[in-house]
């Protein structure tokens, strides 16, 4: 089939690349010429991992070409992806701006029947909004079908989950269009499900949140856990071992970040709350997050006593491992933070240095592990990578000022950090802070 799909951005561009991998002629359109350039010239906008393997491949066979050129696009193909951004305005709406341009563009260039599929995110209702668009700026009076065809990607494994879904939803009002968009995901053989257009747009709204309330509330969990003498980690693999429950995103820690949940929980209440209905849960899901970004704030002033003129360091700044993103990362509240109580940060990422450092002042940047550890008052581990946790904790040790170590993701083990003579900090577990115990433990150990 020829496909186009407006906009590289993470799904755009995973989409598009795995399109062609299995078999599809694609034309990747996006109106960001420098990105445009990049792809043209052999590099990927974005880190994901295998991603850049696939483009080459595709890129070399011809299946796959990138343009600024809209119209292109929608002339040589029959099926059309709207897969461009969109973010959360700043009364919880999400800004279908971009949504509405392409759409008009698409109509403008038509020239014969086209499918059209909603990629992006969008409030339920979008598929109708669409449809009228393309009918009201439909020059040529062409016949189109608007489908819905909501991700699942996660991000650091977004060509894993596109390659093998767990399921393909697609809302139409058509059974032609349903079907060609069935036979199109076909090779990934998954569950495919065709509904109608709202449901299918509820389903990836209803599905993040729910995602994301149990990350909430297993950090919620944590944080009685630490009250009670409790290990949140044997609570949750407890759990998870009950089928109904099972074990994933049942991991505490500093919260959730990137562009989906926080953006997605913002705009399904906003749905609820045009049809008179509020969505307490989700209210409550985003307070809980907010405040356990900051998790590490309260722990490092419980350790230090004051931040103020400390050397704090950052280890991760992403929002999660295997990606470059940096958005609503709890590294840049936490960051800010420190910064506020008037302490310095040197931190490091593997991945996200480059974007980090267009969004953050005053910090600096170095380039591993042990040199942000270095002469530190106080490490925080924020981005679970697995170059962090294969770190010479020892080394560690030796480098900072004074030992205390903050693991926002329960990487390590409180029992060897403790051995290794750290003042350990972790999530849903009991501090081993600067106490007299904690001394009296290490020096039986040594």
């Amino acid at each position: 089939m020829n496909i186009c799909v407006v906009g590289t951005g993470y799904v755009g561009l995973v989409s598009g690349i795995c399109f062609a991998h299995i078999g599809h002629n694609v034309i990747c359109v996006d109106k960001d010429t420098e990105k445009i350039k990049m792809l043209n010239s052999g590099r990927i906008p974005i880190y994901e991992k295998g991603l850049e393997e696939l483009y080459l491949k595709n890129v070399e066979q011809g299946s796959i070409r990138f343009t600024n050129d809209l119209k292109e696009g929608v002339k040589n193909s029959d099926i059309i992806f709207i897969a461009v951004g969109t973010p959360c305005l700043a009364d919880g709406n999400a800004d279908l701006t971009a949504v509405e341009s392409v759409a008009k563009g698409i109509a403008r260039f038509m020239n014969g029947y086209k499918i059209i599929v909603n990629k992006s995110t969008v409030p339920v209702g979008t598929q109708k909004w669409v449809s009228k668009i393309i009918s009201e700026n439909n020059e040529g009076n062409y016949n189109f079908d608007v489908v819905s065809n909501p991700e699942f990607l996660r991000e650091g494994t977004a060509v894993y989950d596109t390659m093998n879904p767990d399921r393909i939803i697609i809302g139409a009002d058509n059974t032609y269009a349903a079907g060609v968009i069935a036979k199109l995901h076909e090779p990934f053989k998954a569950p495919i499900i065709i509904t109608d257009p709202e449901s299918a747009e509820m389903i990836k709204y209803a599905s993040n949140a729910f995602l994301a309330t149990k990350i909430s509330f297993i950090n919620e969990i944590a944080n009685i856990c630490e009250r009670v003498g409790a290990d949140v980690q044997e609570v949750a693999r407890g759990m998870g071992l009950d089928k109904r429950i099972s074990d994933k995103f049942l991991g505490a820690g500093i919260g959730f970040g990137g562009a989906c949940f926080p953006k997605d929980l913002k705009a399904i209440i906003k749905i609820g709350e045009q049809v008179g209905y509020e969505f307490k849960i989700a209210k409550d899901v985003i307070e809980v997050n907010n405040n356990q970004k900051l998790k590490p704030i309260e722990k490092l002033e419980k350790a230090l006593g004051f931040i103020k003129g400390k050397t704090i360091g950052i280890l991760g700044l992403a929002f999660k491992p295997n990606t470059n993103d940096i958005r609503e990362a709890p590294s840049l509240e936490i960051i800010n933070r420190i910064q506020q109580l008037g302490g310095k940060v040197k931190a490091y990422d593997p991945k996200a240095m480059e974007s980090a450092k267009m969004v953050i002042k005053n910090v600096e940047f170095v380039n591993n592990p042990y040199e942000v550890v270095k002469k530190a008052d106080a490490v925080i581990l924020v981005t679970e990578w697995e170059e962090f946790k294969s770190m010479d904790l020892k080394k560690v040790k030796n480098l900072m000022n004074t030992p205390v170590f903050i693991d926002g993701r329960n990487v390590f083990k409180p029992e060897e950090m403790i051995k290794m003579g750290f003042e350990y900090y972790c999530i849903g577990k009991k501090d081993y802070g600067f106490n007299v115990d904690f001394h009296l433990r290490v020096a039986v150990t040594k």
